[in-house]
């Protein structure tokens, strides 16, 4: 595989891109893993064949095998969760880029995303918590939103963090944090948008997405969404050719509240995945062909598939594949794409969705060419475990669709 690869969740987060990314670092050289959306709220796990663990947030999933980083100017960067993840990983700052056009998350973007999601009460939107959308919606509205480059200049960063506090409420002095992004520009490389053209053209790359593109901030279940494209759009916007790898489990999972047609209890449980304060349970259900077909369509296709969790099956009798949902007294097996960015649209669909129930479920005996026939992509890489042992690639086309 001496090409780049972008790697796409195709639910609603938590697929395993973390253990796929590692994999295809393992796989063959990679010049480095670019991350192309979301921020500090990713938890990417991944377990190396000596059993070390790690959940990957801001740094790239092949950070254990020694792959580079680069944090392109679409990701939202947080310099004190950096800080604690570099500390679990020994520091490797050496194996880290980041885009000067970054925007930086601060604890008032964290506070007020907070302070919000708890005024909602029993309507929480499933947030993180970390900030991430706080930050990208202060940017829509202050041009001066502090970012990465800002570090350099002690004195335009404090007036750029200052700005923030006023507007977004208590929090840490502004020179606690000036001193701590400061010390934090003088660890890492703050490079131009050319520093990601260069990394493309010393070696094949991997692009690593976050969170899963029915989560998407445009094509998600409106509020129940991130502030980020989770789809394959940033990382056209960065290289002109690159491999479509949309990540699946043979379940379907979603971490905290907003509409899930197939949720079920399957007696799957987790060992790095369980309730979280902030985005609330767990949830997981059948494979919902009806949601991936409607995620490949929105993201644009994919030209192949990650397909994880192949052991659940064997441990979760009951669990089905999902081809059509019931709903208002008709049958759906395809989600119609509303028009983009057309946010009202999108909140009248998540709606209509939580009066759905599945429809035509079965138990295929092989679940991989399944859920290939399903989606209409071939397997490009199967895994019944958590390590890069447990992984199995193909040839693209190999097995064929059945």
């Amino acid at each position: 595989m001496n090409e780049h690869v972008a790697v796409v969740d195709l639910g609603y987060g938590d697929a395993g891109k973390g253990t796929v990314v590692d994999a295809l670092c393992a796989a063959s050289e990679r010049r480095a893993v670019l991350r192309f959306n979301g921020g500090a709220q990713a938890a990417h796990n991944v377990i190396t064949e000596a059993g070390r663990h790690h959940t990957f947030a801001q740094f790239g999933s092949g950070t254990l095998r020694g792959v580079p980083t680069h944090l392109t100017r679409f990701m939202v960067v947080d310099p004190l969760a950096l800080a604690g993840e570099a500390a679990a990983l020994g520091n490797p700052f050496h194996l880290l880029t980041v885009d000067g056009d970054a925007l930086l998350a601060t604890p008032w973007h964290r506070g007020a995303n907070r302070r919000r999601e708890l005024a909602r009460g029993g309507s929480r939107h499933g947030s993180c918590g970390m900030g991430v959308g706080e930050t990208m919606a202060y940017a829509l509205e202050h041009p001066d939103a502090p970012r990465v480059s800002d570090v350099l200049s002690p004195a335009r960063l404090r007036r750029r963090l200052a700005a923030v506090r006023d507007a977004l409420g208590d929090g840490p002095p502004v020179d606690d944090v000036v001193d701590a992004f400061t010390a934090f520009g003088e660890a890492v490389r703050i490079v131009g948008d050319d520093c990601t053209e260069r990394l493309l053209t010393e070696g094949p790359c991997v692009f690593e997405g976050a969170q899963g593109v029915l989560l998407d901030e445009w094509r998600g279940w409106h509020p129940h969404t991130t502030w980020s494209t989770t789809t394959f759009d940033n990382v056209a916007a960065l290289c002109p050719d690159f491999l479509r790898l949309g990540v699946v489990r043979t379940y379907t999972t979603r971490h905290g509240a907003g509409p899930f047609v197939t949720e079920a209890e399957l007696g799957l449980a987790e060992a790095h995945n369980g309730r979280d304060p902030w985005q609330g349970e767990f949830r997981t259900g059948h494979f919902d062909a009806v949601a991936h077909r409607y995620a490949v369509e929105v993201a644009g296709g994919v030209d192949a598939l990650a397909i994880t969790h192949l052991d659940a099956p064997d441990r979760s009798p009951g669990l089905r594949i999902c081809t059509s949902y019931r709903i208002d007294g008709g049958t759906w097996d395809r989600i119609e794409p509303g028009p983009p960015r057309d946010l009202a649209h999108q909140e009248r669909l998540g709606e209509r969705l939580r009066r759905a129930v599945p429809g035509e479920c079965h138990r295929p005996d092989d679940w991989s060419a399944a859920i290939a026939t399903h989606l209409g992509a071939p397997v490009l890489l199967e895994s019944t475990g958590p390590r890069s042992t447990d992984k199995r690639m193909y040839p693209l086309g190999v097995p064929a669709l059945t």
